[in-house]
């Protein structure tokens, strides 16, 4: 098990972005959240094994129709989630 930390920048606000994320999230057993951030981005933070992390990060680069993803940003964090997946206010 491992956590990830992605930031998704292009046109992912204001598209259904984070309901697609959360969605996907859920689909595949993960915890973790995800936010929209002041500067334009969705932040999302994932635990889970690596091979589901991996079925997250391809739906991060796909998003929503509406949406458009320019650049996705992974870095492994410590942070250890609370259960489920959850939709965090925007920081």
């Amino acid at each position: 098990m491992k956590t990830i930390r992605v930031v998704v920048s292009g046109k992912v606000q204001g598209v259904g972005y984070r309901h697609f994320i959360e969605d996907a999230a859920r689909r595949l057993a993960l915890d973790g959240w995800v936010r929209n951030r002041l500067d334009g981005t969705v932040e999302l933070l994932a635990l889970g094994e690596a091979m589901v992390l991996e079925e997250l990060i391809a739906a991060c680069r796909q998003g929503p129709a509406a949406g458009r993803v320019d650049q996705v940003d992974i870095t492994e964090e410590s942070e250890v989630p609370i259960a489920g997946f959850h939709r965090r206010p925007t920081f």
